[in-house]
């Protein structure tokens, strides 16, 4: 015979009570988070593998973020190019419309100052700025305007030549900027001059842009001779004169300064203002011009060349010639970059498909080992509360057994 205390009955009924409360406190919490695992105790496989997929759907958000912000970075270029193309197209059509022989010299002055205006409307576009404020045509300089005016007044890069890229999956990388020399000023030409002040002049004089009047003479020169080209002031008798040298210091023309008048070399001309002895220029000889120099020089023709001589008509049709077949080279260059940028879209797009399709299917996997199934819960929390009730009366009933009631 067995005896059973009084004691062990209490501690086995209670125990028994409290187990049995506490499966029911456990669906009761899985049916109100609607989650079957709430603690790894729940189920250890199960919440190691959802902690997995956790970090799974985590990475895959953060993917999906720096797609979205490429895509909006690229639709941002995108938009600014084709801007610049309109733009670009405009300034075409006035200058075909500006080689009509039959224009007056009022004619060509409003082309010449809607073409200035084309000009500003195309350094903002090139200046254009993300939401975070940064520019995105000026490389890794983000903070500093693609293109600013040099001491000339002409427009100039200003940027660094830096692409930066996101990484919009593991191991997939995609460029989101490009720099505006690429775009903008690397843009092949006919051989060209630029002039700028010379580095470490403080003289406070200016060049104008140099502009080619007689093609054939330039071509000839430049075949032989494709140095940059230094321009100085010096303190003549008795008159300032201008020298014209090599980078060894060989000279190749002199003549007599007088401001902003034109100076003629080699089939080039260019306009020195305020310069004084001392003051130093270079001519920088190039197969590849800015579309910001092409715009500048077609305005400046437009503006001084004199076409009443047959020297001033050539030089007249060798700039409308040239400007037109520079633009045409500006508009396939950015062409070009927007096909680019198409194919990065296209590589964004593709991605973010797929990480979408990883995020569902991640999801799904989570949710069958983490949701719970609602029939089953509410069906155990009826027999949990049951069988808890069920203990309790019979406990109670037990619990009255005593040895005194026989006596």
């Amino acid at each position: 015979m067995i005896r059973i205390s009084s004691q062990q009955i209490f501690s086995g009924g209670i125990n028994r009570l409290q187990d049995l409360n506490s499966s029911l406190n456990q669906t009761q919490e899985q049916i109100s988070t609607g989650k079957r695992v709430n603690k790894p105790s729940d189920d250890p496989v199960a919440a190691a593998r959802i902690l997995k997929l956790d970090q799974e759907l985590s990475r895959i958000e953060t993917y999906q973020r720096n797609a979205g912000l490429a895509e909006n970075r690229l639709q941002q270029e995108e938009s600014a190019l084709a801007s610049s193309v309109d733009i670009i197209q405009r300034v075409r059509e006035l200058t075909v419309q500006a080689g009509n022989g039959s224009l007056s010299a009022n004619d060509r002055q409003s082309i010449s100052s809607e073409i200035k205006e084309r000009l500003g409307q195309l350094a903002n576009v090139a200046n254009t700025r993300d939401a975070s404020g940064e520019y995105i045509f000026s490389g890794f300089q983000g903070s500093t305007a693609a293109f600013g005016k040099d001491a000339s007044g002409s427009w100039v890069y200003q940027g660094d030549e830096g692409q930066r890229v996101l990484e919009i999956d593991d191991g997939v990388t995609v460029p989101i900027s490009d720099h505006g020399k690429g775009i903008f000023e690397s843009v092949a030409s006919t051989p060209t001059f630029s002039a700028e002040v010379a580095p470490g002049d403080t003289s406070g004089a200016s060049i104008s842009s140099a502009m080619v009047v007689n093609q054939e003479a330039f071509d000839a020169f430049y075949n032989g001779n494709k140095e940059d080209l230094v321009v100085n002031i010096i303190n003549g008798t008795p008159d300032d004169e201008y020298q014209i040298q090599t980078p060894a210091g060989a000279t190749l023309a002199t003549g007599t300064y007088e401001d902003s008048q034109p100076i003629q070399f080699n089939g080039i001309q260019f306009e020195i203002s305020d310069g004084v002895p001392g003051s130093g220029f270079v001519l920088k000889t190039s197969e590849k011009q800015s579309v910001f120099s092409t715009m500048e020089t077609l305005v400046n023709g437009l503006d001084n060349i004199d076409k009443s001589s047959p020297e001033g008509q050539t030089a007249y049709d060798d700039l409308i010639a040239t400007s037109l077949q520079n633009l045409d080279n500006a508009q396939e260059s950015i062409l070009q970059k927007q096909t680019e940028l198409g194919g990065r879209l296209n590589a964004v797009e593709s991605t973010s498909s797929f990480l979408e399709d990883s995020s569902v299917y991640s999801k799904e996997i989570r949710s069958e080992l983490q949701d719970v199934d609602y029939a089953e819960a509410i069906s155990n929390l009826s027999f949990q509360s049951f069988v808890l009730q069920a203990a309790q009366q019979s406990f109670a009933q037990v619990s009255k057994l005593s040895l005194f009631d026989r006596l």
